[in-house]
């Protein structure tokens, strides 16, 4: 059966064998008739018929020996047409040699009008096969009848290249009605027939007026201030408000695919102006070495191994707890490298010693991007001996066995609530940093801190759950209606941390400028908006109270730790505070058997010794 089903597909391959035929064939009949100026050929038909039949062998078999019948003319471009036309040229030469060898002339006239007749006649059957394959596709499609009518905010090259991207794929579920742009001199001007109907002040107007399902934002070169702007306002229609997400493409000249058409997110309206950095130092110093990523299948540490894999290391290892992470991360890096990455998984708990000896010994690496935590604020609260057993010894754990190793260099991912925290969670990343000023008094490894706030996208984000509420049909829940978060994207994110790390001559804490900080109220805001809801009227927003550890806004740096910049715009470091290692190393000593056997009472009274500026929760612990 699998063979016959391969041979009816070969065959369909030349269902448009017959038609040219008869189009090779009424190309050389007309040219002999015109010619003789008689439709009957009466005559001349033994000269005819002494040529007829090897013009069409001729002709048919030029577009086998080029296969015509292998191309999809539905999708044929003038790439496709100059192939052809060549092919007519080659079939009408062939002709022309043949006939002469075989002695059977016809006249240059003969020849150079059957070219061009036959020629036409190919090219006009192919568009008007195109042509009804495409209007067969729009209007017999079976969803062609939903299509969302369609209104592009910019009239620009974006818009113009998903115009040609629209008319490729008739199957798409758009259909363009109307563009809007603020340069006033293209009003009433077309984009491949497509009006511009005004500005974006007109939105609404126009949404009204042309029956509008659907708003596609497509500039690609704005501020990140004019296009949350925009989008804003086409919020308010209440219509679906979509976007590209690698519009930046566009100016590159790439083109973008339909298919990557989305609503507009509200992490679309969080991003930063973009930030260029020039890698060429971090790959000069992860180039041919072995890097090792703990914590590498979460949010950071994933995004910390695609991007350490595209500068070539030596081995790349990935250490983590929660093997279905680590099988992802594994997985996509696999597929996008194969052999060409030397990449190794190790399912590990930093808070085994032995075990990241072993690993230690066995991989000798030479760069520690040091992830792995526990991170969440409010479940910390209740056990702050889980969080010191993994954040503070786990740590310990590793930049002891990176001196005893030989590392080069140690980054840790810490956070602005190491900051004057009020958690758990934030005190013990506190004290890591203070793990790493104090390991980089003794040791020859360099180790370094790099600190920052709230990543977009992350696990346990504040997004997932608004979207959650929002789709159960409310209330949002926001813990104080002044509470404030900075946030940065993952990829942004981690590569200010790869760059912070190039800098590291040792014993900093490297500060990222996360921007303007976020109202999360207004974040919730924001996203009722996006899903086609009025704030407080369709879905409403409830207060809850902080959390246990919570704080109304994070800060980035100590009063005592001052200000330094570096050769990058949004990197600074932390002038360091004195830290006595020995006195650290003595607190640890006492905390170690408290949390080992589960005391949260006293592990807080030792954490405020080691963090006097922690205030913990009162009654969280009693």
């Amino acid at each position: 059966m699998n063979s016959l089903y391969n041979a009816l597909l070969k065959a369909k391959r030349y269902v448009l064998l017959p038609f040219d035929l008869v189009l090779w064939g009424s190309a050389y009949y007309f040219a002999y008739a015109i010619l003789h100026s008689s439709f009957s050929l009466k005559g001349y038909e033994e000269e005819f018929l002494a040529t007829f039949f090897l013009y069409l062998i001729c002709g048919t078999a030029v577009f086998l020996l080029f296969r015509i019948y292998n191309k999809m003319w539905q999708y044929a471009d003038i790439v496709e047409y100059l192939y052809i036309g060549t092919a007519c040229v080659v079939g009408n030469a062939a002709f022309v040699i043949s006939s002469l060898l075989l002695d059977l002339p016809v006249g240059i006239r003969a020849y150079v009008l059957a070219a061009i007749l036959s020629t036409f006649f190919i090219f006009l059957f192919r568009f008007v096969y195109k042509m009804n394959k495409v209007i067969d596709a729009k209007y017999n499609f079976p969803t062609a009848r939903k299509k969302k009518r369609l209104l592009i905010v910019g009239g620009g090259e974006a818009c113009a290249m998903i115009l040609s991207e629209l008319k490729r794929n008739p199957q798409n579920s758009f259909e363009p009605v109307c563009i809007v742009d603020d340069d006033t001199t293209k009003f009433k001007r077309t984009i491949q027939g497509v009006p511009i109907m005004g500005t974006t002040d007109d939105v609404a107007r126009l949404c009204d007026q042309y029956s509008v399902d659907a708003i596609l934002f497509a500039i690609a070169n704005i501020s990140l201030k004019e296009k949350n702007r925009i989008i804003k306002f086409c919020a308010a229609t209440k219509k679906e408000v979509n976007i590209i997400p690698d519009l930046y493409k566009v100016m590159t000249g790439q083109e973008v695919p339909v298919g990557t058409i989305r609503q507009v997110e509200v992490e679309d309206l969080l991003g930063r102006e973009p930030i260029v950095l020039d890698m060429k130092p971090v790959a000069k110093y992860v180039a041919g070495r072995r890097v090792m990523v703990t914590g590498g299948g979460g949010t950071i540490g994933s995004e910390l191994c695609r991007q350490v894999a595209k500068f070539a290391p030596q081995q790349l290892v990935i250490v983590d707890i929660y093997e279905n992470n680590a099988y992802e991360i594994q997985q996509e890096l696999l597929r996008s490298y194969g052999k060409a990455l030397n990449l190794s998984v190790e399912i590990a708990s930093i808070r085994d010693r032995d075990k990241m000896d072993v690993l230690f010994s066995r991989y000798r690496p030479e760069i520690i991007f040091h992830a792995a935590a526990h991170k969440h604020v409010p479940l910390m609260e209740p056990v702050p001996e889980e969080a010191v057993k993994n954040n503070v010894f786990g740590t310990l754990n590793l930049a002891q066995l990176a001196d005893k190793y030989g590392v080069k260099r140690f980054v840790q991912i810490s956070t602005d609530k190491a900051v004057n925290p009020t958690s758990v969670m934030g005190t013990t990343k506190r004290i890591c940093e203070m793990i790493m000023q104090s390991m980089d008094q003794i040791s020859e490894t360099e180790f370094v801190a790099v600190r920052f706030g709230n990543v977009l996208g992350s696990n346990g984000s504040v997004i997932p759950l608004f979207k959650e509420q929002i789709r159960k049909g409310g209330p949002v829940t926001v813990t104080h209606p002044d509470i404030i978060r900075y946030f940065m994207t993952i990829p942004e994110a981690v590569s200010l941390v790869l760059t912070a790390g190039s800098l590291a001559k040792g014993g900093e804490i490297f500060v990222l400028d996360m921007g303007q900080p976020v109202h999360i109220r207004d974040l919730a805001e924001n996203l009722i908006r996006l899903s086609g809801f009025r704030p407080n009227e369709d879905i409403k927003i409830e207060y809850t109270g902080l959390r246990p550890g919570e704080k109304l806004y994070e800060e980035l740096l100590m009063d005592e730790e001052g200000m330094k910049e570096t050769p990058y715009e949004k990197i600074f470091i932390g002038r360091p505070i004195d830290i006595c290692p020995d006195d650290l190393w003595r607190s640890l000593d006492e905390m170690r058997p408290l949390a080992y056997s589960n005391q949260p009472d006293k592990v807080i009274a030792e954490l405020q010794k080691i963090v006097p500026t922690f205030t913990p929760t009162p009654n969280q612990h009693s």
